[in-house]
């Protein structure tokens, strides 16, 4: 069958099971798009206002199914503004494929127009990056991208496609279902002396903690984690990336910078630090000296690049999370660490005492408002942004669930929230999202308001205004004297009157009675709203241990 290269990206999506996928058209994909019409009773085009959101759509689109999200953009302009939602994923290990335009083979290198090394410039924030230059090459560098997007550790892969590749036509073998070898796949291998030596670790402490991160969730290992805390009766925190992963006895919570210090403190004192699809990064491991320092540690992981990068382990395994915990289970002891739990109970006793009463003057604060949404969400999907408002979510929402909690966690990417709002909604219908924000992260990109009025997606936008960038200003708080540069902007954005421009309804609220109301009836609507929260500038997330600092100086105020 002899197709053009266009075409065949159509057959390749509906080979991969792709049904939806976001970008933004311009003149190096018209021929794409020109396909994307032709199939569009079986593939759905969702156009959002940026190609940065864009891939934030694809990147929440496959957080929430687990699916490979698919994002298209033009040449140039087009792609480079991928990069930002490219990179988001890749540090989050997120299964994106990126397919962009080029300009024609012939031109490229001659400063043509629109044109930009697109390969180079996603080099270093994708798995792996293709550009056709014969269309002989397309079909298999297109199912090699899908095939490396969820292999391993999942991450984004981008295929670049100059224009006359698109246009030009070739034999088309429909896939026969055999997967395509690939070198660049490393298959990751243990065997039952690597079991062995953890179970007896584990099976030895006095003084065990899990730590687990965003890889149980990729694995889709949270069923064997829980089996497995259950058993050995070992007490467990998580990083940002797990928050909600999994529900399990014992669980001392959000741990690192952010985190809680009952769950910190029992890092710093346990004996064996059993660590599960986690990264040991900056915002987990403030001080790298003094980092559990009478622990063995044994850390499972799938990307052996993360094994002793940061932190070194005793015991490394490398592989799939779930088989190995399910190995190991057979080989661990019931066991309920009575003694170890007691001493972590004064740990929590202690950071009770120490932490302010909350308040109760009717104003906005974040604690509660984040019980209130965990009381109403019901089924929703959260997002957020990045800032104080992604802590305090992280911190006191209640019952999240498995994929329920979106969030940029390594690159921090102010913005993402929306994008991955709509991506969820197209991903799972019917279940709704609420898109928790700040101020500074709602201005960067509220212009996608108009894609989730334009398919009325039940998005409920909850802006936590304090009319200040209030994560940078809390560090400037704290660490610079209080000097306050280029943190309260002083810009004067009426958001609901930004939203009533994209035909969206909102409300701006002062109270949580006002909230509480402004909550139930945006929930109703369903369709997108935006309720403006105002809170105090000078709300803090807290408790906090700063870089460098352990956590016998954690900052309480």
């Amino acid at each position: 069958m002899r197709i053009s290269g266009a075409e065949m990206v159509m057959k390749i999506l509906l080979e991969q099971g792709v049904d939806t996928v976001f970008g933004y058209p311009g003149a190096a994909v018209l021929k794409l798009y020109d396909e994307l019409y032709r199939y569009s009773g079986k593939i759905r085009h969702i156009i959002t206002a940026h190609e940065q959101n864009a891939a934030h759509a694809a990147d929440g689109y496959a957080r929430a199914s687990g699916k490979t999200g698919v994002v298209i953009a033009t040449s140039g302009p087009g792609a480079a503004n991928l990069v930002t939602g490219i990179a988001t994923a890749f540090m989050d290990s997120v299964p994106l494929v990126a397919i962009t335009g080029n300009v024609a083979t012939s031109m490229i290198g001659k400063d043509s127009f629109q044109e930009v090394y697109t390969q180079g410039i996603t080099m270093p924030i994708t798995k792996h990056n293709f550009t056709v230059h014969k269309i002989e090459h397309l079909v298999r560098n297109l199912r090699s991208a899908f095939r490396i997007a969820q292999s391993g550790r999942k991450g984004p892969v981008l295929v670049d496609i100059p224009k006359d590749i698109l246009s030009s036509y070739a034999e088309f073998e429909p896939d026969n279902g055999q997967a395509l070898p690939d070198a660049k796949i490393k298959r990751p291998t243990y065997d039952q002396n690597d079991i062995d030596r953890a179970a007896a670790l584990i099976n030895s402490a006095m003084r065990p903690v899990i730590y687990y991160g965003g890889g149980i969730s990729l694995a889709g290992a949270q069923s064997a984690l829980s089996e497995f805390s259950k058993k050995s009766g070992i007490p467990s925190c998580h990083t940002l990336m797990a928050t909600g992963a999994v529900s399990m006895e014992n669980e001392l919570g959000l741990a690192g910078m952010y985190g809680r210090y009952s769950a910190n403190k029992a890092v710093e004192q346990c004996d064996l630090l059993l660590a599960l699809g986690v990264r040991f990064s900056d915002r987990m491991v403030t001080c790298f000296g003094d980092f559990a320092p009478n622990a063995k540690i044994v850390h499972i992981d799938i990307d052996p690049s993360e094994l002793n990068k940061n932190v070194h382990a005793q015991e490394s395994i490398i592989g799939d999370i779930g088989d190995i915990l399910r190995r190991i289970i057979e080989k661990t002891e019931e066991k309920q660490h009575d003694g170890w739990m007691s001493e972590i109970d004064s740990f929590i006793r202690f950071e009770e005492n120490r932490s302010h009463a909350e308040a109760s003057d009717g104003r906005i604060h974040p604690h509660a408002l984040m019980r209130e949404i965990s009381r109403k969400r019901e089924n929703r999907i959260i997002t957020t942004d990045v800032g104080q408002h992604q802590i305090w979510a992280a911190q006191y929402l209640e019952n999240l669930g498995e994929r329920s909690f979106l969030t940029s966690g390594g690159l921090g990417t102010m913005g993402f929230g929306l994008g991955a709002a709509i991506g969820a909604c197209f991903a799972l219908p019917g279940r709704g999202a609420i898109h928790i924000t700040g101020d500074g992260s709602f201005h960067m990109n509220l212009i996608e308001l108009c894609t989730a009025e334009l398919h009325r997606l039940p998005i409920v936008t909850v802006i936590l205004n304090n009319s200040a960038l209030g994560m940078v200003r809390q560090w400037q708080y704290s660490l610079y004297g209080q000097r306050y540069s280029a943190t309260s902007p002083g810009w004067n954005t009426d958001f609901v009157k930004v939203a009533n421009g994209f035909g969206v309804d909102g409300c701006r609220v002062d109270t949580m009675e006002q909230f509480s109301r402004a909550l139930d009836h945006a929930l109703e609507s369903g369709g997108p709203y935006v309720i403006d929260c105002a809170i105090s500038e000078d709300e803090r997330t807290l408790p906090i241990i700063h870089q460098g600092d352990t956590v016998e100086k954690t900052c309480w105020e």
